[in-house]
């Protein structure tokens, strides 16, 4: 993998109008893939609140382009392979299994989230050394996951990434974790500083399109029902304002039929000229 000599990988040691109503497209006029960031490969992200559909569009786009003969219609993406990148932390699954267990579960769960969600509170004091080491070991794994996405890309793949990185919102929607609290802790605050430093690098490797699939709260806990409602509607009201430090963005009514977004993708992706027709 390389790296911009600028540019060096940190060390791994009140609910708005629907987003899709109140705004449609924001995507700049067509470019030959990359052409504005020197890459070989083409980086294009799902993002949105859980429940959204991002892994299930991000998987059929991938084999519907890495098919064109058999199922794309005859359009074909600008760089192949199309590879799926998931940047997700996996930590709300993490938490679903440990409530599964059998006795303590629970009570375990509750008990993880509680101080987890408190280390995420902005201007709550983050509860020990012990509970930042767990969201900044998470951060980590997100972390190893985009550099293998971002080699990828270098190397002349498209990737399809199932989430995204972002700064402007700590804490919640795939933000850092230890920025949103505070520590006195001279240890946390270090953990804070290399994690900061990380999303940092990350954000700064702009997807060439973001595709944002807009769904409210109550839409997507009825998709799925093991999420907490709450929860769904504080990052569908956050992810309408995340600009992704001005990546080219589309935004896209998930409330419609799998079919209908799946054609709006599609569409998006030839205007900004990462697929064309054989």
């Amino acid at each position: 993998m390389t790296f911009s000599p600028s540019q060096t990988a940190p060390s791994p040691h009140a609910l708005q109008p629907h987003a899709a109503e109140a705004e449609q497209t924001m995507v700049a006029a067509p470019l030959t893939a990359s052409s504005t960031t020197g890459r070989r490969g083409v980086l294009v992200a799902l993002v949105g609140c859980d429940g959204s559909g991002k892994s299930t569009l991000s998987r059929q786009l991938i084999q519907i382009l890495n098919h064109p003969s058999q199922e794309g219609g005859g359009l074909v993406p600008v760089r192949h392979p199309v590879r799926y990148g998931y940047l997700g932390q996996g930590s709300g699954d993490l938490g679903r299994k440990i409530a599964a267990l059998p006795g303590v579960g629970g009570f375990l769960e509750k008990r993880i989230a509680t101080r987890a969600k408190k280390a995420r509170t902005k201007g709550a004091k983050i509860p020990g050394f012990p509970t930042a080491l767990v969201v900044f070991a998470f951060s980590l794994l997100r972390f190893k996951r985009f550099l293998k996405v971002r080699q990828q890309v270098e190397k002349g793949d498209f990737v399809i990434t199932d989430r995204y990185p972002q700064q402007e919102v700590p804490g919640h929607c795939d933000g850092p974790g230890l920025s949103a609290g505070y520590s006195r802790n001279p240890f946390v605050r270090g953990l804070a500083a290399l994690e900061r430093a990380w999303y940092g690098y990350m954000t700064s490797f702009k997807p060439d399109l973001v595709i944002f699939l807009d769904v409210d709260a109550e839409r997507a806990v009825a998709r799925k029902p093991d999420h907490d409602l709450e929860a769904l509607r504080t990052k569908a009201a956050i992810m309408p304002q995340l600009r992704f430090r001005g990546a080219a963005r589309v935004v896209l009514d998930a409330r419609k039929p799998l079919s209908e977004v799946r054609k709006a993708a599609l569409e998006a992706l030839m205007a900004r000229g990462l697929i064309k027709k054989l």
